[in-house]
């Protein structure tokens, strides 16, 4: 059975009524049926009134869909002949979401970091993990992490301001965040946590990751608690979920 006929074999699809634009949704659809080979490279995808029978909308919004993956290079059109899926190079799924100490500590290759954002703060927004006392003040780094010229995390990291000034100031673009914890001076880790969820793209996350609205990202927290209960690091991040991988030893 061709990709055609597939897709015309399936009910009609039922698009959320959130706000999310409903070009939107059928840009992130038609995406995933490419990255997961549904639609394979070289082939030709439904014809426009096909989807639009498929997906209850109208010419307009299937259009606009296909607009958006001509752009990011998924697909190609072609007047009278139709569109087909592009031949994409495939990397995998290469930045790692270490869920062990020794792990987070490796940095990644290639990468590299922006400090987009310092400032001096009273305390984070969010605590995630409380498993230990604020200090006085954190210094406040937003930080954007790029590798092969995309970004793949976006990421506040609060350091213990009396600690960030022992700190070199090459480390604020070369470490990671628990690189940094565990080179902050006379600190001995007591604790640590991380916790994981999936979620969508807001707009300015999208921004910031160069990703479409609402596509899938991964929220990742970190505490780190000295030997005196201290929270001497916090760490949230947002990575491309079309990047990333959590492998867990459950054994």
């Amino acid at each position: 059975m061709s990709v055609r006929d597939t897709d015309l074999h399936r009910s009609t699809i039922q698009l959320s009524r959130s706000a999310v634009a409903r070009y939107i949704q059928l840009a992130t659809l038609f995406r995933r049926r490419i990255e997961s080979g549904v639609w394979p490279a070289g082939s030709q995808i439904p014809t426009i009134d096909e989807l639009v029978v498929e997906c209850g909308v109208a010419r307009a919004t299937v259009r606009q869909a296909l607009g958006v993956l001509e752009e990011e290079g998924y697909v190609a059109r072609y007047r009278a002949k139709g569109t087909f899926v592009l031949e994409r190079p495939r990397e995998g799924l290469w930045c790692e979401v270490t869920t062990d100490w020794k792990g987070l500590l490796i940095s990644r290759a290639d990468a590299t970091i922006k400090v987009i954002g310092d400032r001096i703060v009273e305390a984070p927004p969010h605590v995630p993990h409380p498993i230990g006392e604020l200090c006085r003040s954190y210094r406040h780094l937003r930080r954007q992490h790029w590798r092969n010229n995309q970004p793949f995390l976006i990421a506040d990291v609060y350091i213990d301001t009396a600690l960030a000034k022992k700190l070199p100031k090459t480390a604020f673009t070369s470490q990671t965040a628990m690189r940094l914890a565990a080179s902050l001076p006379g600190i001995e880790i007591s604790d640590a946590r991380q916790t994981l969820t999936v979620g969508g793209a807001d707009i300015e996350t999208a921004a910031a990751l160069e990703i479409p609205l609402n596509a899938p990202i991964a929220h990742v927290h970190r505490s780190v608690v000295d030997q005196h209960k201290r929270l001497v690091l916090i760490a949230s991040g947002m990575y491309r979920g079309d990047v990333i991988r959590v492998d867990v030893k459950l054994k």
